[in-house]
């Protein structure tokens, strides 16, 4: 079953349980799909979902943030469980040092030398670890790599 199907499911199950914030956000997140396929006009895969979802979660974290620091503790819990509910869409995580190993291996792989190298080695390692890692994680590790 693809990303794209198990969401739709998921959306069902939900609505049949009548979790109404489940319910919202997944609705979110197939809104923001369709209007990817409309815009694009193309059929999504499971690589371009999670492309969304990981985009979405960066919106969550944002608005968290802002919401913390304006005193809005509802507003930032009701964004957490919206977070929440996008995260389960994500596959697993890589851990810091396996994104440090990755980033090595195609900075090494490229020949980048310097921080001059950082914006094609970020290219190719955006599309190797797409949803797999947090970029700014990656990022830091690029940064960290061509410094060296």
């Amino acid at each position: 079953m693809s990303l794209k199907e198990q969401i739709t499911e998921d959306m069902k199950t939900a609505m049949r349980a009548k979790d109404a914030e489940r319910l919202g956000t997944i609705r979110l997140l197939l809104s923001a799909m369709k209007q990817k396929e409309v815009d694009e006009r193309i059929e999504l895969d499971d690589v371009a979902v999670v492309a969304i979802v990981d985009k979405l979660i960066k919106q969550r974290k944002d608005s968290i943030t802002a919401f913390e620091q304006a005193a809005r503790q509802d507003l930032a819990d009701k964004e957490k469980a919206e977070m929440a509910v996008l995260l389960a869409y994500l596959p697993e995580r890589m851990s810091a040092e396996e994104v440090t190993a990755a980033v090595q291996a195609i900075v090494a792989e490229l020949g980048a030398k310097g921080p001059g190298d950082m914006g094609k080695v970020m290219g190719a390692v955006k599309t190797r670890l797409a949803g797999k890692a947090d970029m700014g994680q990656v990022s830091a590790a690029v940064k960290a790599a061509l410094a060296g």
